[in-house]
């Protein structure tokens, strides 16, 4: 069941790309943050569903790890993009180099630092089903679209943000590829439409199967349920970030494939509001220690991207840029400690 639940959030996930991509182009909401939104929303569709069905279960713990593991190891997605999907022969940061990538990470670290400030306030500080933490962590999310969708427009530097020998065309321009091909092949809006509903259902149901079907597997085996979250839940929902990552950059998209990673990273604790909300209770106050961990080792992964993006590295070792590979070891040192930190 947890394999095939897997294949079926792969496969779907590359549905659910193509037909977001098409869609956001037709309905023209790819020129507000209509289109952000909806590509975070189709992407975390795994994690929306397993907080969701965590919450109403009332087991907050399992919403936390789900999500802030979630958030470390789609960083780790961005070194497999690099090893597998990048033409011509060039690290993935040295590619899709910008200022606008730049305000991307730092949204998430932003993010990440407000998590961590509402895990210390008071799980009694809770009114109307919503607290603190939850409202800010939303309105610093949208006020980042908001600056980000300005940066996209342009930026006071020169090339506009880019760097030079970044790739030739624009940021996006897979999405205008994908929705020229559909009207060529004659789909229409509608049919478009029914895919994307179908692959965000079968989404929906495998995020619960995989969950529940992993927590049991993988509990038999002896592996602990934060590592277990951390490391195979976390990968397991990150396929639609990865099939999404591997098209962009197939079709030499790579700030796009950059910037999906850093927009779903940044939308999952927004997550945290819809788990309050649904649950009744304070969340984020019930974060554990290895919570906590997780979330500062997803922090520590994003600068490390975002430094790469400011020196560029041409070099390249086992087909990856020197920082996806010091991601990949600090996210297994980061694994390690985590299988020491008490319960």
């Amino acid at each position: 069941m947890f394999i095939a639940c897997a294949a079926a959030i792969w496969f779907a996930g590359i549905k659910l790309s193509d037909t977001t991509d098409v869609l956001s182009k037709r309905l023209r909401l790819g020129e507000a943050m209509g289109g952000v939104i909806l590509l975070a929303i189709a992407t975390n569709l795994p994690e929306i569903a397993i907080t969701a069905s965590a919450a109403l279960a009332h087991q907050l713990d399992v919403a936390v790890g789900n999500i802030l593991g979630g958030i470390a190891l789609q960083t780790v997605v961005l070194a497999a993009l690099d090893a597998a999907g990048v033409r011509p022969r060039a690290p993935l940061t040295y590619l899709a180099a910008s200022l606008t990538l730049l305000l991307e990470g730092a949204l998430v670290v932003t993010l990440l630092l407000v998590v961590v400030m509402s895990t210390q306030l008071p799980g009694s500080l809770i009114a109307w089903r919503v607290t603190p933490g939850g409202v800010i962590i939303a309105v610093v999310w949208a006020c980042g679209l908001l600056l980000l969708r300005r940066a996209g427009r342009s930026l006071p530097w020169h090339r506009a943000g880019n760097a030079p020998d970044s790739q030739d065309k624009p940021a996006g321009h897979s999405t205008v590829t994908k929705e020229d091909h559909a009207t060529r092949k004659g789909i229409s809006t509608g049919r478009i439409t029914l895919v994307f509903t179908a692959a965000a259902l079968v989404t929906l149901v495998a995020g619960v199967c995989i969950e529940h079907s992993g927590e049991e597997l993988f509990g038999r085996w002896g592996m602990s349920g934060v590592l277990f979250g951390a490391t195979v839940l976390a990968a397991a929902t990150s396929l639609p970030e990865l099939s999404t990552g591997l098209t962009s950059t197939r079709m030499g998209d790579y700030k796009l494939a950059v910037s999906d990673i850093f927009g779903g990273n940044a939308f999952l604790p927004v997550l945290f509001l819809l788990a309050t909300v649904l649950s009744g209770s304070a969340v984020l106050p019930e974060a554990h220690r290895t919570d906590i961990y997780l979330t500062a080792l997803g922090g520590v992964l994003t600068l490390v991207y975002m430094t790469g993006l400011v020196f560029r590295p041409r070099r390249q070792w086992f087909r990856m840029g020197p920082d996806s590979l010091t991601v990949l070891a600090i996210y297994l040192l980061g694994i390690i400690g985590l299988a020491f930190i008490p319960a």
